[in-house]
């Protein structure tokens, strides 16, 4: 719904005889203040700490004070200070104003420093100016933001819309205007054509109030600014019989979304020629991204691994020593794409304990396990053969942990506990994750258990970034070296 860019902010459901402000008047009075803001604050800053500047000094200062005003228009702009989110939400404006006028204060010093032109700008008076200046701009932006919010109380915003449709889709359209706090919308009312009593005389709350005829008296006599037409998509020649008439009005029309788009109102529309198309899905850390990542795993694999050798060999000669059989334990996991791939870990447990299928999670006290092997889960060595997983392209240094097909929390399949677990495998597997640095670690008993961490494993998908990677990593040397669940 965001795509219909009605004006954000909601009205009450009622009809107004008057046709509602235009929201862009008030931001462009928003805009306005905060550029004679920024002139005064400069200003004065002269008259304060300017005593004995010359006339030429003076005017020299002035224009650097309509710059860093230009500028400001500018950045602000760049920066979104001027959306309608950061029209009714305090916090959101002081954080674009402050980023924007800081993002001001480096261009002006830039700029002097390229002129050779710094030394004829008092420091005082700069500093001044920027701290005077962005005090400023926050109080404006606070005194406009209520002044915004108190107008849209009143309804000043408002816009008329009349729904021609009183089906399924127009009420579901209703009802989703009605639970939105961020659209200045009043409802007029409903519109249908249909007979034979099918039409209710009121719904989601709106009444109906006649057929497209009326609705078209309604508009000449200057009383609705909007029409959504809610017709099934499906029915195209009544929507052309409809839309051809409304075309012949002086109001805007708009289509409203078909009944099953409401189940993803909140995805991004994108246009693939001249065809709008709604984007359901997108691939996780795609594009420039994945190829950041993957030179991200490539060239800390390859450090890490020259950096720990010594304890590499160390632990495969403890292995050999402590119980015969092999020094790797290879394990089949499910990767990228659902994909299996075989993972590498120092062996822990004796040999022929550890299952390949039907695979049993270690417990806490599990004779499986060999006492060098005890050592190295708890101390998560058993995990560093796996960056050999992240040499081959197999893994991620971050990423949600791999799990063997078979294995169950609280007794059942991990698939058939969360139905949508398979989501974890958009992105490759990685030896440490979020879910592992917020204690989600160890064996999964319980079906709370595998939840959390499949929530937590979302989290990371849905939000990576390369410094969100290096944070996980940070985080891994005290809460996953040293863990408390694993054993």
């Amino acid at each position: 719904m965001n795509d219909m860019h009605f004006p954000h902010e909601r009205g009450d459901t009622t009809g107004q005889d008057k046709p509602g402000v235009p929201i862009d008047v008030a931001v462009f009075a928003v805009r306005l203040l905060e550029f004679i803001a920024i002139l005064v604050s400069g200003f004065i800053a002269a008259a304060l700490v300017g005593e004995g500047m010359s006339a030429t000094d003076m005017a020299v200062h002035q224009r650097v004070v309509v710059i860093a005003a230009l500028a400001y228009a500018v950045f602000s702009e760049s920066f979104g200070c001027y959306d309608l989110d950061a029209q009714f939400s305090l916090r959101t404006a002081w954080q674009r104003v402050a980023t924007g006028w800081l993002t001001v204060a480096l261009f002006m010093i830039t700029l002097g420093f390229l002129l050779k032109s710094s030394d004829a700008v008092s420091r005082g008076w700069a500093l001044a100016l920027f701290l005077g200046g962005g005090a400023t701009l926050l109080l404006v932006r606070a005194g406009c933001t209520f002044w915004v919010r108190r107008l849209k109380q009143r309804g000043t915003f408002n816009q008329r819309v009349a729904i021609f449709g009183a089906g399924a889709q127009g009420q579901r359209f209703a009802e989703y205007v009605a639970s939105q706090e961020r659209l200045t919308i009043a409802m007029v009312g409903f519109f249908d054509d249909r007979r034979d009593g099918r039409v209710p005389t009121s719904a989601a709350n709106v009444p109906v109030l006649g057929n497209l005829s009326a609705l078209i008296s309604m508009i000449r006599d200057g009383r609705v600014d909007q029409v959504v037409v809610a017709l099934p998509w499906s029915a195209e020649a009544r929507l052309q019989q409809v839309v051809s008439r409304l075309a012949l009005t002086p109001v805007k029309v708009r289509l409203a979304p078909d009944l099953a788009s409401f189940a993803f109102a909140r995805r991004p529309m994108v246009v693939l020629g001249d065809i709008p198309m709604m984007t359901l899905f997108e691939r996780p850390i795609s594009g420039i991204d994945a190829v950041v990542k993957q030179v991200e795993d490539q060239i800390l694999s390859t450090i890490i691994l020259l950096l720990i050798w010594p304890i590499l060999l160390a632990v495969a000669i403890a292995i050999k020593l402590d119980s015969p059989g092999p020094i790797f334990f290879r394990q089949p996991r499910e990767g990228f794409n659902n994909k299996t791939f075989k993972v590498f870990k120092f062996r822990s447990m004796y040999e022929n304990a550890g299952q390949i299928d039907f695979i049993q999670q270690a417990s806490r006290v599990d004779p499986r396990v060999t006492r060098v092997g005890r050592f190295l889960r708890r101390s998560s060595l058993d995990e560093l053969p796996q960056l050999f997983n992240v040499f081959a392209g197999d893994m991620s240094l971050v990423g949600p942990r791999p799990h063997a097909p078979s294995t169950r929390a609280g007794g059942r399949l991990f698939s058939d506990v969360v139905a949508s677990y398979a989501a974890r495998h958009k992105v490759k597997p990685g030896i440490t994750g979020w879910a592992q640095v917020n204690g989600w670690r160890g064996e999964t008993d319980t079906e709370d258990k595998l939840i959390k961490r499949f929530e937590h494993d979302l989290h990371y998908i849905e939000h990576w970034s390369i410094w969100f990677d290096f944070y996980i990593l940070f985080r891994t040397v005290g809460s996953v070296l040293l863990p408390k669940n694993a054993f």
